[in-house]
């Protein structure tokens, strides 16, 4: 589905019936590679332009290959668009997660989104530093420079 999507042969009807098919299915999806592999390229191309409510419900799933759909189909988002919005609003329904994976990919999509918006990534770092899961923080903070890395993970350790 993914490469598909990804095809720029890709028409507009395919790109909705695959994102039919992938979220009426998303049962099926069950573990992370399914999620990366699809996520960016189905979801997020296909509600570019689009009300992106899905990805909000989907973040607050109890299923966590959902809420991993929700940040990682931001990706399209941030890096097609150069928009950060979603990822940040998503970013901060799910950092508080309780699942490693879950952290993984909101910290993959922080740090994909600091590339564009720093400034945002800093202020979203100094107000949930201290308290967000230790791999989620790692994520976010690996293209920081060695002195903001080191402050952020001294913030953790207090």
């Amino acid at each position: 589905m993914g490469e598909s999507a990804k095809s720029k042969r890709c028409s507009d009807e395919r790109l909705a019936e695959l994102n039919d098919l992938y979220i009426r299915r998303h049962d099926r999806i069950n573990n992370w590679d399914l999620v990366d592999l699809a996520a960016h390229y189905v979801v997020g191309r296909y509600l570019a332009d689009k009300p992106r409510d899905i990805l909000y419900k989907l973040a607050r799933s109890k299923n966590m290959w959902e809420r991993r759909t929700a940040i990682v189909a931001t990706a399209h988002f941030i890096l097609k668009m150069k928009q950060t919005d979603d990822t940040f609003a998503i970013a901060e329904l799910l950092v508080n997660d309780d699942e490693d994976l879950v952290h993984k990919g909101t910290g993959w999509m922080l740090r994909a989104a600091g590339d564009k918006e720093r400034k945002r990534l800093i202020a979203f770092l100094d107000k949930h530093a201290a308290t967000m899961p230790r791999v989620l923080l790692r994520y976010s903070i690996e293209k920081l420079d060695k002195d903001q890395r080191e402050h952020y993970m001294q913030l953790k350790k207090k």
